[in-house]
C-alpha cells in the first residue's frame, strides 16, 4: 500500500498507514469499495466497537445507582468526559456536556443566548457553513435578535479583516465554523475570538469538520463555546458540547427541577446515548495511541500524546489534499473554495467541485458502480450554493479524505473519473 514519506517538524518517519487502516474493520472488509465521503461520517477504529459493546453487555444501565454496574456507567462518563477535555484542551471536565448531535446542542445554546438578549442584541454568522451554525441563530430573529452576515470572500475563505467592522458594542456573539464542512477552508478562529472579545462578544464555534484532522484547543482558540460530532471522530453517532464553565452557569437552559443547575447536569436533559459516550472515549484513545504507539518516540502525557498523533495526521492529510488537487485540477475540475497548492496549508481534505456541465448526480452514481463513494447535493449550505452561484437542487460533487485513505485510492479515483468523463460527454 502507498505510503506518503512526507516528515513533519517533530517526527522523520512516514506515516504508518498499513497499521492504521488494520484498526478499521469496515477498510479491511471494503473489498474494493473507497470510503471517499468521510465528511458524511467517520469509520470507526476496533477499540470503539469493543467499547460500544462492553458497555452493553457489562453495564447496559441507568446511571445514579448503588449497584457496580450502574456505578461503571457512572465511572464511563466520567472518563470520556475527562478524555474528551484532554482532546480538546479543555481546562475542566465539566465544561463537557454529552447528547444527540452537535446540531441539538447549537439550538440549546441559541435558545439560551436570545433569553439573554438586551442591548447587545446582534449576532454575527457567515454564508460559509453548514445551516446548522446559520438557521439556528437566524431563527432568533423573532425573540429579537438582529443578523449581522460576515461574507466568505471570492477565495473561499472567511477572511477576519472583514469580521471588525461587523463586531461593536451590539455584538452579542460570532457564530462561525472551524473548517468549512463543503470547502474545507480553516479559518482563523484565534483572531476571530480577539475581534470578538475586544468587543465585548462571545464566540461560537462549529467544529465538526475539522476535529478529525487536526488538533483542536479551545484555550488556544479562546473560544467561549464549542461543538464536535463523534461520528466524524471515529465514533458512534452522538456529539458534545464545550463551553467556558462560566458560560455555561449563566446560559438558561431546560432542566427537569431536581437537576442541579451545574454544568454539565443542567445541559444534559433526558438520558442520552451512554454505549456511544464510551465508544466515543475509545475513539479518543485511538487517537492518543497514533502519538503513542505509532511513533518511535513515546510522550509522557495523554494530551501530547493527542498533540503528537494529531500532528503527524495533519501532516499527512496535507499531503493527501495535495494529491487530490492535482488530480481534479488535471481532469479540468471547477473547484470551489481554496485551489492553490501553496495555500494547502488553509484547507483539509475535503474538496466540492464540479466537471464542466456535467450533472453532478450523474458523476456521483458513476462513481458508486466503481465501488468508490463520494457525494453530490447542495451539502445541507443552501446560502453557500447561492454564493457558489449553484442551485440547490443540482449542487456540487464532494470528495473527502481521512488520515485511513491512500494515494493509492486517489489514483483510483482519478481512473474512474477520467471514464466516466468521457462516457458522460
Amino acid at each position: 500500500m502507498n505510503q506518503i514519506s512526507h516528515a513533519d517538524s517533530t517526527q522523520a518517519e512516514p506515516f504508518p498507514i498499513d497499521r492504521v487502516r488494520e484498526q478499521f474493520p469496515a477498510l479491511q472488509q471494503a473489498g474494493d469499495f473507497i470510503f471517499l465521503d468521510n465528511a458524511a461520517g467517520a469509520q470507526v477504529p476496533q477499540c470503539v466497537l469493543d467499547a460500544v459493546q462492553t458497555h452493553l453487555i457489562e453495564f447496559n444501565v441507568q446511571r445514579g445507582g448503588r449497584y457496580d454496574r450502574s456505578l461503571r456507567v457512572d465511572t464511563a462518563m466520567d472518563e470520556a468526559r475527562t478524555s474528551t477535555a484532554l482532546l480538546i484542551n479543555a481546562s475542566n471536565p465539566a465544561e463537557i456536556c454529552f447528547g444527540m448531535n452537535a446540531t441539538s446542542f447549537i439550538r440549546l445554546v441559541s435558545l439560551g443566548i436570545a433569553q439573554m438578549l438586551d442591548e447587545r442584541d446582534e449576532i454575527v454568522v457567515t454564508d460559509m457553513d453548514h445551516d446548522a451554525n446559520i438557521a439556528t441563530w437566524t431563527a432568533l430573529e423573532n425573540m429579537g435578535a438582529k443578523i449581522v452576515w460576515w461574507r466568505m470572500r471570492d477565495d473561499g475563505n472567511l477572511n477576519v479583516a472583514d469580521l471588525r467592522p461587523l463586531v461593536c458594542e451590539r455584538t452579542r456573539l460570532v457564530a462561525c465554523t472551524v473548517a468549512a464542512h463543503a470547502l474545507g477552508s480553516i479559518v482563523d478562529v484565534a483572531g476571530v475570538a480577539a475581534i470578538a472579545h475586544e468587543a465585548g462578544a462571545e464566540v461560537f464555534l462549529d467544529c465538526v469538520h475539522y476535529g478529525p484532522h487536526a488538533l483542536m484547543d479551545v484555550q488556544a482558540w479562546d473560544c467561549d463555546y464549542l461543538v464536535c460530532s463523534g461520528y466524524k471522530n471515529f465514533s458512534p453517532h452522538m456529539g458534545f458540547l464545550w463551553g467556558r464553565f462560566d458560560a455555561l452557569k449563566q446560559l438558561p437552559t431546560f432542566r427537569e427541577e431536581f437537576i442541579p443547575d451545574e454544568p454539565p447536569y443542567k445541559v444534559e436533559a433526558g438520558t442520552f446515548i451512554y454505549e456511544n459516550v464510551s465508544g466515543l472515549n475509545a475513539a479518543i484513545g485511538y487517537l492518543e495511541s497514533i502519538g503513542r504507539d505509532f511513533l518511535p518516540h513515546n510522550n509522557k502525557t495523554r494530551r501530547e500524546n493527542i498533540v503528537s498523533g494529531m500532528q503527524r495526521i495533519r501532516t499527512y492529510e496535507k499531503q493527501l489534499a495535495a494529491h487530490m488537487l492535482n488530480v481534479l485540477k488535471d481532469n479540468g475540475a471547477t473547484i470551489y473554495g481554496i485551489s492553490e497548492a501553496e495555500r494547502i496549508d488553509q484547507r483539509v481534505p475535503t474538496f466540492c467541485f464540479n466537471i464542466a456541465d456535467l450533472s453532478p448526480q450523474k458523476v456521483v452514481e458513476e462513481m458508486a458502480h466503481a465501488q468508490i463513494g463520494i457525494r453530490d447535493g447542495h451539502m445541507y449550505a443552501p446560502r453557500l450554493m447561492k454564493r457558489l452561484g449553484l442551485s440547490m437542487d443540482r449542487g456540487a460533487i464532494r470528495v473527502s479524505l481521512l488520515h485511513y485513505n491512500t494515494t493509492d485510492e486517489i489514483d483510483r479515483f482519478d481512473e474512474a473519473l477520467k471514464k466516466i468523463i468521457i462516457k458522460l460527454s
